[in-house]
């Protein structure tokens, strides 16, 4: 592990095996771009992020690396109002889009040669929005081709800390030389579909193949729940190559578990493949809520795998 110089400010990286990982832990616990070394000599791009020259926008815009999504993944409603929630005792409250976390301030906790931990310092405005006792935590470890990244989240407090957090993973794709997304397949577990309408509340989504072209229009801004597996892989349609994105260490996925298809356009260089710990506004309809009891933790954990 080295620190290094990025538009003027440090991040970090990692080498390990064949694999290179570039983080900023400070700046939302950001991993910001994953490449790994072909035995030929060439390069695979695994997470994106884009050429930038300066930082002219806040790190929790950029279109890149992964966005950590914290207390709650997406647009939470109050009674149809978007950005408020509603909390256990009934007091209505603000909350930004994906949660405060991606654009918070972390303190590194432990940074070696396998990888970081980094806890989220809360500010005032982040404790109006959600107003308990806790300690966050963001743990990645590093392999030659494979990572895997740990949300923990302590209850300090005596009442029970509701979340629903989740991952923005912006995978390089397609990251084969002349392929395009038609050249791509997804593969998913069985299950349903459902999106979000402008109120917050969840309808019946379209319906996907659960081996099919990334290309697909139907699966952006899709979510996929009542998933049979916790696994979904995509690449080559040779099968060359693969990502492997898998929510938790059980081959059963907890009841509301959720994966998220999204991307920009069709020729963005970048295809998002985001598993959740529940779908969007789960405090607002309940499906995907999670609670943390007083003095326990609770973690949700996320591996991503190369071959």
């Amino acid at each position: 592990m080295e620190t290094l110089n990025y538009l003027g400010n440090t991040i970090h990286r990692w080498e390990i095996g064949g694999s290179t990982f570039l983080a900023w832990p400070e700046a939302g616990a950001r991993l910001m771009h994953w490449h790994h070394n072909r035995a030929d000599g060439s390069i695979r791009e695994v997470i994106h992020w884009p050429d930038l020259s300066e930082l002219s926008d806040p790190v929790a815009s950029i279109r890149g690396g992964n966005p950590v999504l914290f207390p709650f993944s997406a647009r939470s409603f109050d009674q149809g109002d978007i950005h408020h929630w509603r909390d256990l005792q009934g007091n209505r409250r603000k909350m930004p889009m994906h949660g405060f976390a991606r654009q918070g301030t972390f303190r590194i906790d432990r940074a070696d040669n396998a990888g970081f931990k980094a806890i989220l310092e809360p500010t005032a405005q982040d404790h109006a929005c959600y107003p308990y006792d806790y300690e966050f935590s963001v743990t990645y470890r590093f392999e030659s081709h494979r990572l895997t990244c740990e949300y923990a989240l302590r209850n300090l407090g005596t009442t029970p800390l509701p979340w629903s957090a989740g991952h923005h993973f912006y995978f390089a794709a397609p990251w084969t030389d002349d392929a395009s997304r038609d050249d791509y397949i997804l593969q998913l577990p069985a299950g349903d579909t459902v999106r979000q309408t402008p109120v917050g509340t969840l309808t019946p989504g379209p319906k996907v193949p659960r081996q099919g072209p990334l290309s697909n229009p139907d699966l952006v801004d899709t979510i996929h729940v009542g998933l049979a597996g916790n696994r979904v892989r995509f690449g080559p349609a040779d099968g060359s190559e693969f990502t492997t994105v898998s929510i938790g260490t059980s081959a059963k996925p907890r009841p509301d578990d959720t994966i998220v298809t999204w991307t920009s356009s069709p020729d963005a260089p970048y295809y998002c493949v985001e598993p959740w710990m529940g779908p969007p506004n789960a405090p607002g309809h309940g499906r995907g809520l999670h609670l943390v009891p007083a003095g326990e933790t609770a973690r949700f954990t996320v591996t991503v795998e190369i071959g």
